[in-house]
């Protein structure tokens, strides 16, 4: 039987009909909205729900097989994993973002104060893309607030429409990367359970 972690949140009925379609008879989301574990109704695998970020930890360390998770997520944790798919479901995009005409990507300067929660990636793009050092400001939800109230002059976070920059008197300056969800392994299960592993791939692959 395969571990399978998901991923709580919008990424997750998504997923299950990922499942779903290669014949395995999983629950809706609705249905599991406490459960932390759960097997297919056949008993093929089992799924783990985790947070987010999450997902890449159970599956390099081996508590689980394979996972779904965000390319977001893996672009930031840098985690040791294999990367097996695209599955083409939960797009979005990561941007800098400020206030309506306050910048443009050729005015970002050094020593800004960015808000965000991706530290990694906004420093890759900030001091490796652009050469430019700035001030990091961790936050963990609500960055859209952090340039109206004088805490950043910009932000790094992730849009999907762009619906709330909007509502928020905010505008793209930049994009970093664009994020779907991925199906990813953990690098030793990828062999050693190279079969089981590689069908399920290929069957869900013929999917998306």
């Amino acid at each position: 039987m395969l571990t399978i972690a998901l991923s709580k949140g919008y990424l997750l009925p998504e997923a299950l009909k990922v499942f779903r379609k290669v014949g395995l008879r999983v629950p809706e989301a609705g249905e599991i909205l406490r459960k932390l574990e759960f097997t297919d109704a056949d008993r093929k695998c089992r799924f783990l729900i985790v947070r987010p970020a999450d997902v890449p930890v159970y599956v390099e360390y081996g508590a689980a097989d394979l996972g779904v998770a965000g390319k977001d997520v893996l672009m930031e944790g840098r985690h040791k994993i294999t990367e097996l798919l695209d599955l083409k479901f939960g797009y979005c995009r990561l941007v800098v973002a400020a206030l309506k005409g306050a910048y443009r990507k050729d005015t970002l300067r050094a020593g800004l104060r960015v808000a965000t929660k991706f530290l990694n990636s906004a420093a890759e793009y900030f001091q490796g893309k652009l050469d430019i050092d700035v001030e990091l400001i961790k936050l963990y939800g609500s960055v859209e607030l952090a340039p109206l109230d004088g805490l950043s002059d910009v932000i790094v976070d992730l849009v999907a429409t762009g619906k709330t920059l909007q509502e928020n008197g905010l505008e793209v300056v930049d994009e970093i990367y664009t994020s779907t969800a991925r199906l990813i392994a953990n690098r030793v299960k990828a062999k050693s359970r190279y079969r089981e592993i590689l069908t399920l791939a290929q069957r869900i692959k013929k999917t998306v």
